[in-house]
């Protein structure tokens, strides 16, 4: 007979105790509590980046969230720690819509068209695909800090090749003052990016045509909708949220960022939350009786949902090196470039 639930969150207690500062585990804002409650440090992509290389007396670094986070962690820890994922197989399918080919096949194609460009690739991609951008470089980012990257980046007379999330692109660069005629969308999928010529040589920034599917749930018909239905509810949404929907709520903000208006929302406010289910639920329960939170529309990322409290127990009890994440040193070297600017940039 299986374990209970009480017996492995114990036991799961039991290992943390006993390895101390030598252990670390990592949760993302959007794991299951049942998860998240057994983390060391909580936070964003950012964030866990952050604590990844903030602690170098952990030898064993436990990553909950996705792969493309823990490939981070790898790449910004030294030689004596080692990253482990409960379930190696969390990928994120956003990640997976550019490939490190793809990239370099654009960026050949857009210095035809214009010069002076930078690339800054979003963390929810590839260590193969970072690689590129800090060989060419460029910036990683975050949702929490696109717009310090970008800004650094065009104030410095470049543009913007952003990768792989259309709509933090465009709503970072509608954020900055970018003209709408100045964004175009890269199609690695259609010859030339299905941009025209004239498109890329007026472009400040160019972003590939990628999504997440748990924020494209947002919608323009879903929010007009809440206005009727909750009409004195302030909402706000991620900023991978698709730009014509993205517009019509009161405020965008990275997972940190959304948290952060929640805590300092006078008692008595109303807030629909356009993220993944966990973190709404969470901050649902946290504020319960001092703000009314709701779902914008319940959206789960399936792949962070694969991580259980059974598969996190698995790895603190086996370490099996079937869970170890390991980015070669070669493609290592040039993608902590890029995570070292994206760290720099705040």
């Amino acid at each position: 007979m299986g374990m209970q639930d009480g017996d492995i969150e114990r036991a799961i207690e039991a290992v943390r105790a006993e390895q101390g500062d030598r252990l670390l585990i990592l949760g993302h804002h959007y794991q299951a509590d049942a998860v998240v409650r057994h983390a060391d440090e909580r936070g964003d992509s950012l964030e866990l980046a952050r604590k990844a290389a903030a602690h170098p007396e952990a030898e064993r670094i436990v990553f909950c969230g996705v792969r493309f986070m823990a490939e981070s962690a790898d790449i910004l820890t030294g030689a004596g720690q080692t990253v482990y994922m409960p379930e190696t197989a969390a990928g994120c399918p956003m990640a997976d819509m550019a490939t490190a080919e793809a990239m370099e096949a654009a960026w050949a194609r857009l210095q035809v068209h214009a010069d002076a460009w930078l690339p800054v690739v979003y963390v929810n991609s590839s260590a193969a695909v970072k690689a590129v951008c800090g060989r060419l470089g460029g910036s990683a980012c975050t949702s929490s800090n696109a717009s310090a990257v970008f800004r650094r980046a065009l104030d410095g007379g470049h543009r913007v090749f952003f990768l792989p999330d259309e709509h933090l692109g465009r709503n970072t660069a509608a954020a900055l003052g970018v003209p709408e005629d100045e964004t175009a969308v890269y199609d690695p999928g259609r010859a030339d990016g299905g941009v025209e010529p004239a498109a890329l040589a007026r472009a400040r920034v160019v972003v590939w045509k990628g999504f997440c599917h748990v924020h494209t749930a947002f919608t323009e018909a879903r929010i007009r909708a809440v206005r009727r239905e909750r009409p004195n509810a302030r909402i706000i949404v991620h900023p991978e949220t698709p730009r014509a929907a993205a517009r019509l709520a009161d405020a965008r903000g990275s997972t940190s960022q959304i948290i952060r208006y929640v805590e300092e929302a006078p008692d008595g406010s109303e807030i629909v939350i356009g993220t993944e289910r966990n973190l709404v639920e969470r901050l649902a329960a946290e504020q319960r009786g001092r703000v009314t939170i709701v779902p914008l529309t319940p959206s789960l990322c399936s792949d962070m949902a694969r991580t259980s409290e059974s598969s996190l127990l698995e790895v603190l009890r086996d370490w099996p090196e079937s869970r170890e994440v390991h980015v070669p040193e070669a493609i290592a070297r040039d993608a902590r470039l890029s995570l070292e600017r994206m760290l720099a940039a705040g």
